[in-house]
């Protein structure tokens, strides 16, 4: 016996996954089996929870001063390349400018070292930065792992339905409240 956890026959035929065993029934034995199903949500019980991991981190916006990169020795470029942990810069094989690599935005996460080392570049601590990285106050990065009971974006979608529902639902109080 083993759970039915697949919408459909061809689902079931293309999974390559078997299922876990409940009970292993031998020749001749029976199984009389009495159930009760139950819906519940994670913030009763984390058996309901079908997410593992959700994280989120602000979209990095990053901004290379080309006038102030400008005056930079090619030793100083390479330095704030080397610099930075998460590799997000890069140096232009064609032009030698300062770049920020294709990938970047999945990559930045610290660039503490990136800003100490353009303030010792700096000719005066005022001076603006070559490469600035700040977050984006309008967008970021949502990763949701699931645990399979339910994909990942039905599990965003799932969770934006409710989040809709309870802000309908606080505006109309306040609406009740303004109606008093």
């Amino acid at each position: 016996v083993e759970p039915a956890h697949f919408l459909n026959q061809d689902e079931q035929d293309e999974s390559q996954d078997e299922g876990i065993a409940i009970v292993k029934l031998g020749p001749g034995q029976r199984l009389k089996l009495k159930a009760i199903a139950r819906m519940g949500i994670s913030k009763e019980h984390s058996k309901w929870c079908p997410v593992a991991v959700a994280t989120y981190r602000f979209w990095p916006v990053i901004t290379i001063n080309e006038e102030a990169c400008a005056q930079l020795t090619m030793e100083q470029k390479q330095e704030l390349v080397r610099v930075c942990p998460d590799s997000i810069l890069e140096i232009d094989p064609v032009t030698g400018n300062l770049q920020a690599v294709e990938n970047a935005h999945e990559l930045a996460t610290f660039t503490e070292d990136l800003r100490d080392t353009q303030a010792a570049m700096k000719k005066r601590p005022e001076d603006e930065d070559f490469v600035s990285c700040v977050q984006s106050t309008d967008r970021f990065l949502f990763n949701v792992e699931a645990t399979g009971s339910m994909d990942a974006d039905e599990v965003v979608l799932s969770a934006l339905r409710v989040l809709k529902e309870r802000l309908n639902y606080l505006a109309q109080e306040v609406e009740n409240l303004k109606d008093m």
